[in-house]
């Protein structure tokens, strides 16, 4: 499937796009390269909730990507400027490793605020979790991502804890990255482009192209990462392109 683009911006996924893990995916460095000599101003959106930016950021350059740290967004820290924005006094369900980037939880919390605890999600803190809900408290999610790729294989994502909250609780998660529209049109509004003059390029199909295209958005999937048998037929989903991998993208949009 193709399609021609013209764009003035290109919204750019992370994990599964440009690397897996710690390893930059076959040619995505070179291609990064070629994309920003082309002049099209790009940004970076991941759903990413383990990492602290600073470190993502330097992660990205031990790779070899070019990139600046203001021009990655992330769902936490999306986050984190709507709890401030609204003077919420959150509790953090998060990765002690960004614990620091998020700040304290409240002592007396109005909003539970959930991110990817990984292996450090346990029963005590969810049940704490769902007893606030269920006392009238709101449910804030980072992301609701099912599953991402590591180097060994599928891993389970957040979206198995927030939906198990919202059907314990009775309640609807409101979600701060991808595919929530705020999250597109914060970086559209930085960039100063409309969304028919951007592209995304994603490996998941809901949250990524699904996400970018309700927003106006036309996405490139591409079959790394999370990408499965089957997403490129999606019978409501349908992307403006599906390409192999992050090269084969660039290549359709600066051809």
């Amino acid at each position: 499937m193709a399609a021609n683009f013209s764009p003035k911006a290109v919204l750019i996924d992370l994990a599964g796009v440009l690397h897996t893990g710690d390893e930059a995916l076959p040619g995505a460095v070179l291609a990064l390269a070629r994309l920003r000599a082309s002049g099209l101003a790009l940004r970076f959106l991941t759903n990413t909730t383990r990492t602290p930016s600073n470190i993502l950021f330097a992660k990205l350059q031990r790779m070899g990507f070019t990139l600046a740290a203001g021009e990655i967004q992330t769902a936490a820290l999306a986050a984190r400027t709507l709890v401030r924005r609204r003077r919420l006094k959150p509790l953090w369900l998060v990765h002690p490793d960004i614990a620091a980037e998020m700040g304290d939880s409240a002592v007396d919390p109005d909003v539970v605020v959930l991110g990817d605890m990984g292996e450090h999600f346990t029963y005590p803190l969810l049940n704490r979790a769902f007893r606030l809900l269920m006392d009238g408290l709101p449910l804030m999610a980072m992301a609701r991502n099912r599953y991402f790729m590591e180097a060994d294989g599928l891993s389970l994502d957040m979206g198995a804890f927030v939906a198990g909250l919202e059907y314990s609780a009775g309640v609807s998660a409101e979600v701060t990255g991808k595919p929530a529209a705020p999250f597109f049109e914060a970086a559209l509004a930085e960039l100063g482009v409309a969304a028919a003059d951007a592209v995304l390029i994603g490996d998941d199909l809901a949250d990524d192209i699904g996400g970018a295209q309700a927003a106006g958005i036309p996405g490139i999937l591409v079959r790394t990462g999370k990408f499965r048998p089957g997403d490129d037929a999606h019978p409501e989903i349908r992307p403006a392109a599906v390409v192999d991998n992050f090269t084969a993208a660039v290549n359709a949009i600066i051809r």
